[in-house]
């Protein structure tokens, strides 16, 4: 319930205030994620000041990788729950997965950035190369200390394929097929 002294915004000002849309406050209201408190004379959305701390959750639930209809559904959810211990007992179980996927991507973004150091580092020797070797050549080259069983994955991929490793296609496919 709001009080005489609470400030009532219009959608434009809310959308303003978060820096989103006017479409995207529509959006979320479409979508019963947030609801204006009433209408002005002139038919305008009003909204109190806790609609900001909404749609700042709602990006907020986003940066986390939720979709908009995910992030519905988990507020259908909490809303539907018989208690509060309930509603939060699920809010904590979500938070929990995602705190482990958050925890897996960065362990892999981690094994990326050591990947990347690995391979800027192995590209620090090119350069010191003859001009004459083509880029087909480069990642197994043997040349200014690089050895092509020791280039990392992200160079190694680049090198031409050994002629030993080379099937014809038509040696993979089996007769009867």
């Amino acid at each position: 319930m709001k009080t005489i002294s609470e400030k009532l915004l219009r959608v434009g000002d809310l959308a303003r205030v978060v820096q989103k849309t006017v479409r995207a406050m529509h959006l979320y209201e479409e979508m019963g994620l947030l609801r204006p408190v009433s209408r002005s004379t002139g038919g305008y959305r009003l909204y109190t000041e806790a609609a900001i701390s909404r749609v700042k959750w709602i990006s907020r639930m986003q940066e986390m990788g939720f979709s908009l209809p995910e992030v519905q559904g988990f507020l259908r959810t909490w809303e539907q729950s018989d208690n509060g211990r309930e509603g939060m007992g699920q809010v904590r179980a979500v938070f929990d997965a995602k705190l482990a996927e958050t925890r897996q991507t960065i362990t892999r973004l981690r094994e990326l950035e050591r990947e990347l150091e690995a391979s800027l580092s192995y590209l620090d020797l090119c350069g010191t190369c003859e001009p004459t070797h083509k880029q087909t050549e480069c990642g197994c080259c043997n040349q200014a200390g690089h050895d092509p069983t020791a280039a990392p994955e992200l160079v190694a991929g680049l090198a031409k394929p050994h002629r030993g490793i080379d099937v014809p296609l038509e040696h993979l496919i089996t007769e009867g097929r």
